[in-house]
This record gives C-alpha cells, structure tokens and sequence, in this order.
C-alpha cells in the first residue's frame, strides 16, 4: 500500500488510500485530486447538496442519482464517479469531505509537500498566497500546499495550521488576550 499509515487511519483514510492506489495505477493522481477538490468546492457552496451528502434519510438510490448528476455535469473522471458510487452503496457518503481531505494529505505526503490550513479575516490575494507559500516553505523546509479559507471573525491576520502545530496571529485571539491580561491588572 503506497498509504502513509498515519494519513491512513480510520475509515476515510483507508476510503481515500484505496482511491489513491487506483488513481496511482491509473497514473491520473492529479486528475483525481482536481475532480475531488471540485467537488469539495461544490459541497461548500451547496447547502442542498451538502445536506444530500450528510443526511441518512435520503435512500441509496436518491443519493446515486443526485451524485451521479452532479458529478456528469462537473466532468470528472470515470474513476472518481466508480469510487464515489462505491461510497454511496457501503452508505458512507457524509464521509466525503473526510476522505478527500485525506485523499490531499496522501497526495501531498506522496509529493514531499506538507499541507497547511490558512483561516484569514478577508480573500488572499494570489500574491499573498504565494509569500506565505513561499515562508511557510522556507521555515519547514519542504514544499507546501495551502488550504485558503475565510473566517470574518477573526478581524484581521492570519490563523496558519501545519500538521499539529497552529500559529494565531489573528486580531480577535491577540484582542482576547489583550483582555485576559487587563481583567489581571485591576
């Protein structure tokens, strides 16, 4: 199995090592790897299809054919819609999200890149994108794959997650702190 164990653990990352081995053998890695970032693009912008994904009461059947549309219309490859089926009948469907985080993390272990969550107040800019990139490379030593998402609460700055380490310079957690220090002043 070319799995790292770790990545691996757990029932959506054996999901996802099994569809890696596929894609492997297949030599279409980063094809798969398009087709299930699509589709994790299309569960984060569809409350409906998101609700498809997670819900038991929706039968196999409802679920095969919705997925099946959304899939024909998103063009992905023929493995990716033959994996998703297999999904879909053992009912592990609200498993998706988990296994194709797991299937990026297998993926960027396989390329020698380290993967990093980055939570900011506002969009990054492509420019941006590529500085942190580029220091977050620097500092590890190793090439990484950012995760960019939007969190309007944090205010300002940013909150960067690799691997098990988490680095906060957000303006709400430097506020609270601020806070936490003065309630010890009076």
């Amino acid at each position: 199995m070319a799995a790292d164990t770790s990545i691996a653990s757990g029932v959506a990352g054996r999901y996802a090592s099994a569809l890696f081995d596929l894609a492997n053998e297949s030599s279409a890695l980063d094809a798969i790897a398009q087709d299930l970032q699509s589709l994790k693009t299309l569960l984060n912008e569809s409350d409906d299809l998101a609700e498809l994904v997670r819900s038991p009461l929706y039968s196999r059947d409802q679920q095969a054919a919705a997925i099946d549309a959304v899939l024909g219309a998103a063009g992905v490859q023929e493995l990716t819609k033959r994996f998703i089926g297999v999904v879909i009948q053992n009912r592990r469907l609200f498993m998706l999200a988990d296994i194709i985080d797991a299937y990026s993390a297998l993926l960027a272990s396989h390329r020698g890149e380290m993967s990093a969550e980055v939570i900011s107040a506002s969009p990054l800019s492509d420019a941006q994108v590529a500085a942190l990139r580029g220091t977050l490379a620097d500092a590890l030593r190793r090439d990484v794959s950012l995760d960019a998402s939007v969190d309007e609460t944090l205010l300002g700055g940013l909150v960067v997650r690799v691997g098990s380490r988490m680095i906060d310079s957000s303006l709400r957690t430097k506020l609270d702190n601020m806070k936490l220090a003065m309630k010890g002043v009076g």
